[in-house]
């Protein structure tokens, strides 16, 4: 089955940004490229991705990423099945991370991926000490993100180009053993009443601090 008969969550009904069949678009032969996917240009592509993507099969989507995602590795722990773990996907997917890391329980909230976990890679791992061991043995500097006593101010904060940001679940934050493990801690600045902000938005936030640092922002789409 292709992705054109299998629409996922974020492409049920009339998406504005899809395009119909590639004849009735362009007005020209098919291409045949092997990117591209029979089927979508034959029906039309309704999925959530760039223009540049339209028509190309996940496989040549997933190729073309691969070749310019960042040396970042995004880390949430999921030991009470959090629901902002969809959110955090589509985020890295938007910047090109190199890998989404879940601890803890294997199963989330995929809806809230908006089917961006198609183009994303995932790596799941048991407990945080595996995490770790993974990033050591990577070369990657532990970023954990959460607002406790002691944490640097992610506005002021130096990230790592070889990072990875590990954030907790919404409500206990980051384990105590991914706190103990990580080279140190950032926090986000608050100002209103809430205690914290919601973990998928902290994601989005320190994430697009790293773009800011260490991405070439030429390369991103316009």
């Amino acid at each position: 089955m292709t992705e054109a008969e299998h629409p996922g969550p974020s492409e049920w009904g009339e998406n504005p940004n899809g395009v119909g069949p590639w004849v009735e678009e362009h007005g020209e032969p098919v291409p045949t490229d092997p990117r591209y996917d029979p089927d979508l240009l034959a029906e039309g592509d309704r999925r959530n991705v760039v223009d540049a993507y339209r028509y190309w099969t996940r496989e040549a989507i997933v190729a073309d990423i691969d070749q310019r995602r960042h040396p970042l590795h995004i880390a949430i722990e999921n030991f009470g099945n959090d629901a902002n773990i969809g959110t955090v996907v589509r985020t890295a997917n938007a910047f090109a991370a190199a890998v989404v890391h879940i601890v803890g329980r294997r199963r989330w909230n995929r809806r809230g991926a908006m089917v961006t976990d198609r183009y994303q890679h995932i790596v799941h791992h048991p407990e945080t000490s595996d995490l770790i061991e993974f990033a050591r043995a990577a070369g990657l500097v532990v970023v954990a993100v959460d607002n406790t006593p002691g944490s640097v101010p992610l506005e002021t904060a130096e990230l790592p180009r070889n990072c990875l940001l590990l954030f907790g679940q919404e409500g206990p934050g980051v384990t105590d053993d991914a706190k103990a493990a990580a080279a140190m801690t950032v926090s986000i600045a608050q100002f209103g009443s809430t205690r914290s902000i919601n973990a998928g938005v902290a994601a989005g936030i320190a994430m697009h601090a790293w773009v800011r640092t260490h991405a070439d922002l030429e390369k991103a789409w316009k």
